[in-house]
């Protein structure tokens, strides 16, 4: 008995041993799939600090855009979201001079760049001295237009205001329509002869 109880032992713990050496190499390798899905998923954005981006139309510089923070989005449809603001400024294609800035709480460009769509607290200004104020404005690089379906107001130099409820404009802001509109304009006597 003596001679089987030894044997039993002698198989027994080596089991044992290798039994607890399985089940935490188990353990391991369950903590190193949770390290490597928690990367996988952070792998899909990238994050971009200090953006800088510079938008030329026929060699000449049109657009800058920047914002403190960039998140690149990967996958199936690819974005960048700028959540912290992003200011756009407009040049003049002809002597670079600036004749317009836009801003906004946040923006997002789609996967090829041709839409940037501005939301919230979007102020843009023109040349001119107009003040566009809405919550929402997409740029179509393809069309060179932007416009919003949201409420627009529209603040002239001379301090008249129009209101509406959609915006249409060139990508300079130059030349718009805004339409379902009303306004507040300044009415002066037209001078006595």
């Amino acid at each position: 008995m003596f001679g089987r109880s030894k044997l039993l032992s002698k198989l027994f713990w080596p089991a044992i041993v290798t039994g607890i050496m399985l089940f935490s190499a188990c353990e391991n390798d369950i903590n190193k799939v949770r390290e490597i899905s928690a990367n996988q998923v952070n792998a899909d954005v990238d994050t971009v600090h200090g953006v800088d981006m510079i938008y030329s139309d026929s060699a000449k510089v049109r657009f800058r855009v920047l914002a403190p923070l960039l998140l690149q989005y990967q996958g199936k449809n690819p974005y960048n979201l700028m959540p912290k603001t992003v200011n756009v400024i407009i040049f003049n294609k002809e002597d670079l001079s600036q004749m317009g800035t836009l801003t906004a709480d946040t923006g997002i460009q789609s996967g090829d760049g041709n839409k940037l769509e501005f939301h919230k607290n979007v102020v843009a200004k023109n040349a001119k001295g107009e003040t566009f104020k809405s919550d929402e404005l997409i740029w179509d690089k393809n069309t060179k237009t932007m416009h919003s379906d949201k409420v627009v107001q529209i603040r002239m130099a001379n301090g008249d205001i129009m209101n509406g409820t959609g915006f249409q404009s060139d990508q300079t802001m130059a030349h718009w329509t805004i339409t379902h509109s009303t306004g507040i304009f300044n009415v002066t006597d037209a001078p006595t002869q």
